[in-house]
Formats: structure tokens, C-alpha cells, sequence
């Protein structure tokens, strides 16, 4: 019976926690393993994190074993310390996703100064393989780290491919557009090419403009919605640190299913809110066929 009451409990916790990260979890089953592997690599490679998936979930559930052991000699119960224990184990993958988040906007952020320096480039006599080559060089930082492998992929595959190849480890809708006409301006060529840069250059600027507002009006919202999950956890563990009725009450098996129904309830709600909050996903129409 406590078995399949702290298996349940594990769930609901895992459940809430991922949907309070923004990271639900997936029950596809037409998702290839390799596909699903080469998606978590990428993933972490746009973190910044030269690791292993394996290696960084192992070193999660580590983290999580050690919330764990301390929130139950803390509290002394159990079934309470189940759920920030759990919360815990995923405070890697939030960090480094805000991490990774922070790391693509940096990138879309960096397009209009970019575009502006390719125009520059193209005006001044180079070609545009020239220009985007000087812009991995002396561009903005967030555009010479993404462009870093540019001049070897350029030199071993042809311009297309190497954009192409850019383009996957970007994974952004943003960056597709942009690199998609950047790649149509090379193969074209001609004198138009300043003038789709320019207007690119403007476009994009717009579309930063508009995705700033939208996340700036939605930012209180979020930061309420998290902390109404958070804050019942954090007073169930403060009431339990010593010995007494509240101890006892959630030792015995009445609450344990207490502390279950609430991990639901709060997972119900937690739903609603995300799901009533949620920005529709720009798909990526522009993706290669090896994006994951």
C-alpha cells in the first residue's frame, strides 16, 4: 500500500512539476528513439552543455535523491518530502532551458545588427559567403558563436549546406526565416541582394518588437500561476519540521491520500492555467528534414 502510494505520489509531482517548467511531458509513441535522442543532444547543445542525455538526467535524479533525504529528515514524513524532492530533481532541465531560451534570443535578438553588418559587407565588395564570414568574425557575439563553423562547413559542403547545417543547430523560427532567404539572396545574387537585406533586416526588427511586447504583458501572470502551486508545498513542509498532530496526521495512511489528492488538484489547475496562458508555437515550416 505505501508502495503504490509513493509510486502515485511520484507521478502526480512529476506531472506538476513538468507542466510548471513548461516542459510536459511526451507520450508519443511514434517518436523515433534515435530522433528523440538527437533532439535531447540538441537541446543540450544549445544550452551549452557538453554532456550526454543520460549524464544529465542521472546527475537530475542525483540532485533529486538529495532534496529528498534532506526534506525528510527535515520533516520526517515521507510522502511530503516526495513532491520538492521531485520539484527538485527537475530544477536542472528549468535552469538550463532558461539557459538555452535565453541563449536562442540572444541569437533572433542579434538578426537586425547582423543583417545590417551583411549589407554592410555586400556594399563594401564582398560576396555574401565573404560577408557572413567577416560577421562569425567581428558580428555581433551571439551571431560568431552561431556562425563559429561557417568558413569550414562553407569550404567542405557549399554555402546552401553549411546554412542548412546552421540552421538545425539554431532550431528557431526566426533564424530559419532568415538563413532561408539568406541562402535564395546567395543563389540569386545580383544587385537585389542589399535590398532584401534591408527589408529583412526591418521585418525582423518588427517581429522582435511584437514578441517582446506579448511576453513582457504575460510575465505577472506566469510568475503568479507558479507561485500559487509553490507556496502550499512550502507551508505543508514548514508545519511538518516538528513533532506533533501535523507530523502524525501526514505519517499515517489518511495523509498520504491527503497529500495525493492535493498533488492532483494542484496538477488540474496547474493544467488549466498553462493551458489557458499558452503562446501558440511558431512552427518551424522552414526546418530541415534533420531538425528534430
Amino acid at each position: 500500500m505505501r508502495l503504490l502510494a509513493a509510486l502515485a505520489t511520484g507521478s502526480f509531482a512529476y506531472l506538476v512539476a513538468g507542466y510548471l517548467i513548461g516542459h510536459a511531458p511526451q507520450f508519443s509513441r511514434s517518436r523515433p528513439r534515435n530522433q528523440d535522442r538527437g533532439g535531447q543532444r540538441l537541446w543540450l547543445t544549445q544550452a551549452g552543455l557538453d554532456l550526454s542525455p543520460r549524464q544529465f538526467w542521472a546527475g537530475s535524479i542525483l540532485v533529486g535523491v538529495l532534496g529528498f533525504g534532506f526534506a525528510w529528515a527535515v520533516s520526517g514524513v515521507w510522502v511530503v518530502a516526495a513532491v520538492p524532492a521531485i520539484v527538485i530533481s527537475l530544477l536542472p532541465r528549468a535552469y538550463f532551458s532558461r539557459v538555452r531560451s535565453r541563449r536562442q534570443a540572444e541569437t533572433v535578438q542579434a538578426w537586425p545588427d547582423g543583417l545590417r553588418d551583411l549589407t554592410a559587407g555586400i556594399q563594401a565588395g564582398r560576396s555574401l559567403p565573404q560577408a557572413i564570414e567577416e560577421m562569425s568574425n567581428t558580428g555581433p557575439p551571439a551571431l560568431r558563436l552561431a556562425f563559429a563553423r561557417f568558413a569550414t562547413l562553407n569550404q567542405m559542403f557549399g554555402t546552401r549546406a553549411a546554412l542548412e547545417s546552421i540552421k538545425d543547430d539554431l532550431a528557431d523560427p526566426t533564424s530559419d526565416r532568415v538563413i532561408e532567404i539568406l541562402a535564395m539572396a546567395h543563389e540569386r545574387g545580383g544587385s537585389s541582394v542589399t535590398g532584401i537585406l534591408t527589408d529583412l533586416a526591418g521585418a525582423v526588427t518588427q517581429d522582435l518588437r511584437t514578441i517582446e511586447e506579448i511576453r513582457t504583458a504575460e510575465l505577472e501572470q506566469k510568475i503568479n500561476a507558479r507561485a500559487v502551486f509553490a507556496l502550499p508545498w512550502l507551508v505543508l513542509l514548514f508545519i511538518t519540521l516538528r513533532d506533533g498532530p501535523f507530523r502524525d496526521f501526514y505519517q499515517s495512511g489518511a495523509g498520504v491520500i491527503t497529500v495525493i489528492l492535493g498533488a492532483t488538484l494542484s496538477l488540474i489547475g496547474l493544467l488549466i492555467v498553462t493551458r489557458l496562458g499558452r503562446d501558440p508555437a511558431e512552427p518551424r515550416v522552414l526546418a530541415s528534414g534533420r531538425s528534430p
